[in-house]
C-alpha cells in the first residue's frame, strides 16, 4: 500500500470498523475512529485516536476533518437492524442517509476525493438468481437496504460532480473475530447468527431459534454466505491502495462464495464447542430469502483479494475463542471493561 497518512474511519469503534482499522495499521496507516459510541465500543479503539463525534453533526465532522486532514475516508457508521428499519424508518433514513451526505458534503469541502464505503448485500433484496454478481438487479426490501442503495447513488453522483472516486463494498454475512483475540463481535442486542448459537450452546440464552425449516434447500432452513471479518477488513484495506494507486470508482462483492444453512451453523458449532445447541424451531420471517450467496471473482480479479478464512468450523472457531475471552473480560457486560 502507498502511504495513506491518514484515514477517517467513521463507525471506527464498531464490530467490522474496529477490524478495518487494525487492517490499516498493519498496512501503514494511522486510522482516525470517528464514532457515536451508540453501538461502538472504546475498548475496539486501539490502532489510532478515537474522536467522538455523530455523522449527523456536520460542524463535529468538519472539525476532525480539518484537524486531521485524511487522504481519504472509510465509511462504516450506519444504523443495522433490518427489524428496526421496518418499524422505524426514519430513523435509518435520518441516520444512514442523511449522515453520510454529511459526510461526503464535508469531503467535498475539505478536498478528500477517495471514500470507501461499507455496503450491503441487503441492495439486492431477494435475488433473481445465484450466485450473487455485481451487476444482479438491487431491489431492497427493507429500509436498511434501501438506505444504503441510496448512499451508494449519491457516491456515484458525487463522482460525476466532484471527482469523488469510490470503492462500493457490498459484502454478506460477517462473521467470526481477530485471531489474535484483540477485538470482537459484541452487539446489544445481537442480530448475529453465530454468536446467538454460541451463546445458546453456553447456556447463555436457552436455545436458538430456527426460522423456518420448509425452505427448498437440501436441509429446509436458510442459506447464508458467511465471510470472516478479518477477509472483510483485509478487502477494505485493499480497496483504499487501489484508490491510492488511481484506481476509479468501482463496486465490489465480499463474499465466501460459498453458502451455509442454519443447520450447518449449528452443527457446526456443536463441533467446535463440543456442546449440545438446544434450538427450536420458528415460522419463516417476511422477506427472507431462502439463500443468498456471493460471486467474489471481481474482487479475485480486480483487488487481488480472496478469503483467507474460509472453512466454517475455522470461522466459527475464532468466533468462540472470542465469546470466552470476552466473557471472562467483563461479566455480564463487556462495555465496563475499559469503561
Amino acid at each position: 500500500m502507498t502511504d495513506c497518512r491518514h484515514v477517517l474511519v467513521t463507525g471506527g469503534a464498531g464490530y467490522i470498523g474496529s477490524h478495518a482499522c487494525k487492517a490499516l495499521s498493519k498496512a501503514g496507516c494511522l486510522p482516525i475512529v470517528f464514532d457515536s459510541l451508540v453501538y461502538g465500543h472504546e475498548w475496539a479503539v486501539k490502532w489510532g485516536p478515537l474522536e467522538r463525534g455523530d455523522i449527523l453533526d456536520r460542524a463535529r465532522v468538519d472539525e476532525v476533518i480539518a484537524h486531521y486532514r485524511p487522504s481519504a475516508i472509510m465509511h462504516f457508521a450506519a444504523f443495522a437492524y433490518v427489524g428496526e428499519s421496518v418499524t422505524d424508518p426514519g430513523k435509518y433514513y435520518r441516520n444512514n442517509v442523511v449522515g453520510s451526505l454529511n459526510l461526503l458534503e464535508a469531503a467535498r469541502d475539505h478536498g478528500v476525493d477517495k471514500f470507501v464505503f461499507s455496503s450491503t448485500c441487503a441492495t439486492y433484496g431477494v435475488p433473481d438468481r445465484l450466485p450473487i454478481t455485481e451487476d444482479t438487479p438491487q431491489w431492497p426490501i427493507n429500509p436498511y437496504g434501501a438506505s444504503k442503495l441510496m448512499i451508494e447513488r449519491m457516491l456515484a453522483d458525487f463522482g460525476a460532480a466532484h471527482g469523488l472516486r469510490s470503492i462500493v463494498l457490498r459484502y454478506f454475512n460477517a462473521a467470526g473475530a481477530d485471531p489474535d483475540g484483540e477485538i470482537g463481535e459484541w452487539h446489544d442486542p445481537e442480530p448475529h447468527l453465530v454468536p446467538l448459537v454460541l451463546d445458546a450452546a453456553s447456556g447463555r440464552r436457552p436455545n436458538v431459534t430456527v426460522f423456518g425449516t420448509d425452505y427448498d434447500t437440501p436441509d429446509g432452513t436458510c442459506i447464508r454466505d458467511y465471510i470472516h471479518v478479518t477477509d472483510l477488513a483485509e478487502a477494505h484495506a485493499k480497496a483504499l491502495s487501489a484508490l491510492e494507486t488511481g484506481s476509479q470508482s468501482a463496486v465490489y462483492n465480499l463474499g465466501n462464495g460459498q453458502g451455509f444453512s442454519v443447520l450447518d451453523i449449528v452443527n457446526a458449532v456443536e463441533r467446535v464447542t463440543g456442546l449440545t445447541v438446544p434450538a427450536s424451531r420458528g415460522e419463516r420471517r417476511a422477506g427472507d430469502p431462502a439463500a443468498l450467496v456471493s460471486d467474489t471473482a471481481l474482487a479475485r480479479d480486480e483487488l487481488g483479494w480472496q478469503p483467507q478464512i474460509a472453512s466454517i468450523d475455522d470461522i466459527v472457531r475464532t468466533a468462540w475463542a472470542w465469546h470466552q475471552k470476552s466473557r471472562r473480560i467483563a461479566s455480564p457486560g463487556i462495555r465496563t471493561a475499559t469503561a
